[in-house]
Parts: structure tokens; sequence; C-alpha cells
């Protein structure tokens, strides 16, 4: 099978090709630049295609002759609300570029489009949302997150490709440095005490968060990527497992595990920044993942167990 992964040099981007070159799968890694510090393995073994989402006949070309696409490519939730124009052009435009060169590619074409529980918001929306939980978000990057899982499922339902919509919870632990996501503490308040730099947290302790562990999440993925049409139904959104912890806990658990390692770590300091606690404060702290468990993705490990998985492929 040959998959175009669009945002494929990012770090789901990377884990969801390794799971596709180790079948036999071919791979094209699609996105603006690539990472300073290389791609590692990946690089010898799946196409690189460097170039930009806005630009339809670049993504058409790159999406023809595909059998599926993994759409991850987004700015992310705090640079979104900063710069509403930019975030039309690359969330929306390029999505759009993105659906209708699969749409081109035929009507087999497979499509996984990456969305968000930042879709879900407002005063009115409980803090356990499932599948059919109207969308309200409050902030710009959920909005095109909303206004593309509609159009995918649309283009589903009229034929002219096969979609399938993955809701994420806060992917945790994210390696490397910090981006410009408003839900970024949630790793680093795990990673940089690890790794034994400072770790400067912008929200209450007590917030609690929607997260899930990296490696669930690619695996999740690829099995989405993998079911059939008729297991998604009419609705192709899914809502990825996930678990609940306020942000004390994480700090918590993070301190049991590194403990039990023999991990020194570096100070959390406590650094308030009003636009994310009011951005991550709008999303739900849980959602329902009974149809995703139905499909086969698997079951979300405990906070223990995503803190040693880090562990194990980043610090040791």
């Amino acid at each position: 099978m040959r998959t175009v992964i669009t945002g494929g040099c990012g770090f789901l981007g990377r884990l969801i090709a390794d799971r596709l070159l180790q079948r036999g799968d071919d791979v094209v890694l699609f996105d603006i630049a690539e990472p300073m510090d290389g791609l590692g393995d990946i690089s010898d073994k799946a196409e690189i295609v460097l170039g930009d989402i806005t630009n339809y006949d670049t993504v058409r070309d790159l999406i023809d002759g595909a059998d599926a696409v993994v759409h991850l490519a987004s700015m992310v939730s705090a640079g979104s609300e900063a710069d509403f124009d930019a975030a039309m052009r690359v969330n929306l435009d390029g999505g759009r570029n993105v659906l209708e060169a699969a749409r081109a590619n035929g009507p087999e074409t497979r499509v996984l489009f990456t969305s968000s529980l930042a879709i879900f918001g407002s005063e009115r929306m409980p803090m356990h949302v499932d599948e059919m939980t109207r969308p309200v978000p409050q902030n710009t990057y959920g909005m095109t997150k909303v206004v593309t899982e509609m159009l995918l499922n649309d283009m589903s339902r009229k034929g002219f490709l096969d979609g399938r919509i993955a809701r994420l919870p806060t992917i945790i632990v994210r390696p490397g440095k910090p981006n410009t996501a408003a839900s970024s503490f949630a790793s680093g308040v795990i990673r940089e005490p690890l790794m034994g730099d400072e770790c400067r947290y912008p929200v209450p302790l007590d917030m609690t968060l929607c997260v899930g562990g990296y490696r669930g999440c690619a695996d999740a993925l690829v099995v989405l990527l993998d079911a059939p049409a008729d297991a998604f139904g009419d609705d192709r959104a899914v809502n990825l497992p996930n678990i609940s912890v306020s942000v004390a806990e994480m700090m918590e658990t993070t301190r049991t595990v590194a403990t039990r390692h023999g991990i020194e770590l570096g100070p959390i300091v406590e650094a308030p920044d009003a636009n994310v606690q009011k951005i991550v404060g709008a999303w739900p702290t849980s959602m329902d993942a009974s149809r995703a468990l139905k499909i086969g993705c698997p079951d979300q490990t405990n906070l223990e167990g995503i803190i040693e998985d880090f562990i194990a492929d980043y610090v040791r």
C-alpha cells in the first residue's frame, strides 16, 4: 500500500511512518521542511517530499496514485489563535486541497484526518463528551478542525473518497522542545524534569486534562487507517482512547517513576499564562472512546505506563 502522510516529518507522522514501513508499505512523507535533527532511519526508507500544502498542484501530484492519505499537517492551537488568516490558509485551504486531491485520485482513496478534542467547547459543554456532543469550539484551531471534519464526512457520504476522522486527546509525552500548541505544557511537565531541565507550567495544578500516550495514539491511527469503511457508517468521527489526569497528578506520577529509575528531576516553576488557561480550560476532560475500542484501537495505558514508554524511548 502506498500511503502519503502530510505533516509527515513531525512527531506523529514519523511514528506512523515507522509502523507502516515495518509492515512493508510504501510511505511518502510530505512537509514544509525536514526537522533540524533529521529523520533517522526513516529517511532511508521513506520518500521525502517538501512543499506547501496550500499549493493545490503540489498536493494533487503528491496524492496521485496513492492508496491512502494520513492528513496531519496543521497549524497548532495557540499559533492558530494568534494568526487567524494563516490558520485559514493552512488548516482550511490546505485541508481542502488534500481532500480535493484525494477525490481526484478516486473514490477508493482512504483519507485519515486527525482532528482534536479542541472542537468541543462553550460554557454548556459537559466535561465528558461523546461523538455526538455538539462541537462549539472556543478557538480558531478547533473551528478549522470541525469544518474539515464536516467536509470529509460529506465527501465520504457522496462517495468521493473513503474518509475516517480521529479526534485526538492531548498527546503526551512528546520529545524535543516545546511548540506553540497551547497544550504543549502537558508534555513539558513530564519531559523537562525527566531531562533535568526547568519546567514552567502555565495552568493551575488542579486543572484536569484529557490525554493519551503517543504509542497508543500511533497504533490507534493505523487501526483506523486499515479499518473497512463499514466500520464507521455515516459518521466518520471517532474519539481516540484517553485518560483524565490533573497537572498535579502528572507531576506526582513523574516523581514516582523517576525515583524508580534513579532519575533526578529538574525544577518545576509556576508561570501562569491566561491565554493558555483560557484555551485549554475550554476543552473537555474526557471523551467516550467506545467506538474506537469496538473498531479495534488499543485501550489507553495508565499514566505511569505512558511515562515509562517515554523513558524507554527517549531518556535511556
